[in-house]
């Protein structure tokens, strides 16, 4: 196979999971957004079936797909609806809305859980809403079963305490309407600091083996070796070869596969959209790691290891290992 595959261990997932969830003492959402973050989110949902309480997603399309694929566990969709098509369809497959301002609440039907605004800005009432949004939500007959936001900087002590102390009014006053909503703001970043983990914790690259201490990664890409040869001329793909460079091999990864292109990060200069080619020799038809710490490479390309993980993982063809 010339395409590069990704080999995903399942273990490796379920084993972050159960440390996550033990580190933070509290129920477990496994967010599964961006196909679990490349990972392949109805492989990973099915494998921490036993685990999680509920899955969360970004948008009502990937809850239906999961839904497709057969988990019937609760699924969240993050991301507040902005029409009505998709408060019928989340409630056409059984998913769970955010609701983060009147105009989403108003295309909720069903379970809502409702995003408070404690200083991300990104989405959520602001905390003076909370009460009016309760009361909207009741009069709509609306079952309000949880109540969130996400902490912006979660290393940061004192930004993570201001937060808290906005969320737990807004939780408070969430509760006096609807005593059972389940309390989340912590997502990896939240548990590994030590933040108010309440009644459930939201990893989601922690799942996958980063930002937190302890996990493993869960994926590594291989490519096939494709060509060798001694040099001709002074080139090694799209770059001058190495001084001193005698063989180049080519492997059958490129940007196209999500890797980025910059010289160095994968072959000897910037990458071709299908290949790139290497300093050094290798047998033709070996397969060749060439993603082994997502973190790792994600710093070498002045990113971050999820932006890397959803870049390389989606749409690339995976193997998965239990």
């Amino acid at each position: 196979m010339q395409s590069p595959v990704a080999v995903v261990s399942l273990s490796a997932i379920v084993r972050n999971a159960r440390l996550l969830k033990r580190r933070a003492g509290a129920a477990l959402i496994a967010v599964v957004k961006n196909d679990g973050y490349g990972h392949g989110a109805a492989a990973v949902a099915h494998a921490l079936s036993g685990e999680a309480a509920m899955f969360a997603v970004a948008t009502v399309d990937e809850g239906a797909a999961l839904r497709c694929a057969g988990i019937l566990s609760d699924i969240l969709v993050l991301t507040p609806p902005s029409c009505m098509e998709e408060g019928l369809r989340a409630e056409a497959y059984g998913l769970i809305l955010a609701a983060g301002s009147m105009r989403s609440l108003a295309f909720c039907r069903g379970r809502v859980h409702l995003a408070v605004n404690t200083g991300m800005n990104r989405y959520g009432f602001a905390p003076q809403e909370t009460g009016r949004a309760c009361a909207e939500a009741r009069s709509r007959g609306l079952r309000v079963e949880g109540v969130f936001s996400h902490y912006y900087a979660a290393a940061d002590a004192c930004a993570r305490g201001a937060q808290n102390a906005v969320f737990e009014g807004c939780a408070a006053r969430v509760r006096q309407h609807f005593p059972r909503a389940v309390r989340h703001i912590a997502a990896t970043g939240g548990i590994a600091a030590g933040g108010a983990l309440y009644d459930a914790v939201r990893p989601g690259l922690g799942l996958y083996g980063y930002g937190a201490e302890g996990v493993l990664p869960a994926m590594k890409v291989y490519a096939e070796v494709l060509h060798g040869t001694e040099r001709v001329g002074g080139g090694a793909g799209y770059a001058r070869a190495p001084r001193g460079a005698a063989r180049l091999y080519t492997l059958g990864v490129g940007y196209g596969d999500g890797f980025f292109r910059g010289e160095g990060l994968c072959g000897t200069g910037p990458l071709c959209m299908d290949a790139c080619v290497r300093q050094g020799d290798a047998a033709v038809g070996e397969r060749v790691c060439v993603l082994e710490n997502a973190a790792t490479y994600a710093e070498k390309c002045g990113t971050t290891a999820y932006e890397a993980l959803v870049s390389i993982g989606k749409g690339m063809r995976k193997v998965y290992e239990r």
